[in-house]
């Protein structure tokens, strides 16, 4: 194992991000491992008023979720890393709809194989690195820390928002103990536009960067495990995964191009479905299209309660 720990800390940064393109992500940021200290209150108040729901996992761990520090010994580098989905082709029009980000392979599983393969190319290249790789399965605040390292700002939908890409990709973190040399964050470029609040089908986002997580789409499609509202009837248009819609009016969106991993690409049957072969899907067919998928998340029943739903 080479071990250059020699050497300035921008040069370290410069190698990470080189090999984090060469592995496919779009792009790479880091931040100083530290205290997220504007995010504490914001996630209190949010957790206070409920707009978690169900989600009762929102609730653990607050300390961990603010620093990066109590999840991994001396960490002192927090590298954000971005990895496109959006597709090339979308579903037939006249059909129920999953969020984009399911028409693949989980992507969980893709992306700790490429975050393992920089961990290790780190550790081979630089020394003895300790660290560990965060998929959306442990509490961090992925879109703060991207933010923070300059990766793109939280729009009104309390998504990232890149320019010139806009905000089709996933948000994944390698926590690592060596000094790195650190991005700054960039500016908001939402302007005076509403697009997303005007076209959120439920009205979850209450107000310009608050989602209340408790009446999106989303939330009840995959999340919500009781029966649906009744009073939501007639509101998903169409949706049985997930929803895209905040992102689908959001203008940066103009800008989203294809993205080149193969394990993303959808099977054809799943563009192909008509609205009868969503409502006639048997468990069979189920675990032969979502095979791998994000949409085994909701389970066989918990689609069917959805189709059923929309209907």
């Amino acid at each position: 194992m080479a071990s250059i720990f020699h050497l300035p800390s921008s040069i370290y940064s410069k190698l990470i991000k080189q090999k984090a393109i060469a592995l496919g992500f779009l792009s790479c940021g880091i931040s100083k491992a530290d205290f997220l200290e504007q995010e504490a209150p914001r996630l209190e108040n949010w957790l206070n008023k409920n707009y978690h729901g169900q989600m009762a996992y929102m609730e653990n761990h607050f300390d961990k979720r603010l620093d990066p520090r109590l999840l991994v010994d001396g960490a002192k580098s927090v590298i954000s890393l971005l990895l496109n989905y959006y597709p090339s082709e979308q579903q037939n029009q006249e059909s129920y709809k999953i969020s984009k980000y399911a028409y693949g392979e989980d992507y969980h599983f893709v992306i700790k194989d490429k975050l393992k393969s920089l961990l290790q190319f780190i550790q081979e290249e630089i020394g003895e690195v300790n660290g560990r790789v965060f998929v959306d399965s442990a509490p961090v605040l992925d879109k703060a820390w991207a933010a923070k390292s300059g990766l793109g700002w939280i729009g009104k939908n309390a998504n990232l928002i890149t320019q010139k890409v806009g905000s089709f990709y996933f948000i994944a973190e390698l926590i690592i103990d060596l000094e790195l040399e650190y991005d700054l964050p960039t500016t908001d470029h939402c302007g005076t536009c509403t697009a997303c609040i005007d076209a959120c089908p439920t009205q979850a986002i209450i107000q310009p960067y608050v989602v209340d997580g408790s009446k999106c789409i989303s939330y009840f499609t995959i999340e919500l495990k009781d029966n649906l509202p009744q009073e939501m009837k007639g509101q998903f248009e169409d949706w049985v995964f997930g929803c895209d819609v905040c992102q689908d009016v959001c203008p940066w969106n103009r800008f989203a191009k294809p993205h080149h991993e193969p394990l993303f690409q959808p099977k054809p049957e799943l563009l192909n479905f008509s609205k009868r072969d969503w409502q006639e899907l048997t468990k069979e067919t189920f675990n032969k299209v979502f095979k791998n998928s994000a949409v085994k998340r909701t389970k066989f029943e918990g689609l069917l309660r959805n189709i059923e739903f929309v209907k």
